[in-house]
């Protein structure tokens, strides 16, 4: 069965409706040929609004972590600057005083196995005057130990020489104390000096 169609490309003019004559399978033909235009002309705008949709969602999600970037950085900064008085403080007065108390003990732990080793050979204690107190106070809890103390006013409070023979043993909870001083001092200036942004 033929179908008749209307043609509407021609510019004459004719008296009675100009009729365009197709076949089923050519009018089929053309109905599937426009149906996948139209489905591809869709599928192409529906990959390109999700393009920009996922490049919008992309650029919004990099400007928040940006900016979250910066909040965690300010945050950090504010903490740091609050708590740098204390820990300046607990460095400066509560450090030297730990030295102070910590020495002989400390002496007292680096001298017991050599103290073994060697029971005959009197042991030398190269010490600064003010801290000879707290080691001989520790010292007598301790019989049977054979130790010379020797009084060096050059050393620092917190360093000891532990002499045994030609061994020497130095503890310098002075210089301990300095580093961990500077080590606390650099942390908190490292952010100002370098700060990350994000």
């Amino acid at each position: 069965m033929a179908v008749k169609l209307e043609v509407f490309e021609s510019t004459e003019r004719r008296d009675g409706p100009s009729i365009a004559v197709m076949d089923a399978i050519a009018l089929e033909e053309v109905k599937l040929a426009a149906y996948e235009s139209g489905y591809t002309a869709g599928w192409d705008d529906a990959a390109a609004a999700q393009s920009e949709d996922q490049a919008r969602m992309q650029a919004d999600l990099a400007r928040n972590l940006q900016s979250l970037s910066f909040t965690y950085q300010e945050a950090r900064v504010h903490v740091l600057r609050a708590i740098e008085p204390l820990m300046t403080e607990m460095v400066g007065r509560l450090l030297p005083a730990i030295a102070r108390e910590t020495l002989a003990p400390m002496v007292l732990a680096e001298m017991m196995p050599v103290a073994g080793q060697l029971s005959e050979t009197p042991m030398t204690l190269v010490l600064n005057p003010a801290a000879r107190p707290a080691l001989e106070l520790l010292l007598e809890r301790v019989p049977g130990l054979s130790v010379i103390l020797q009084e060096e006013p050059s050393l620092a409070e917190g360093q000891v020489y532990l002499r045994l023979g030609q061994q020497e043993t130095k503890i310098d909870l002075t210089r301990a104390t300095q580093e961990i001083a500077t080590a606390v001092c650099a942390f908190f200036q490292s952010p100002e000096r370098s700060p990350r942004n994000g």
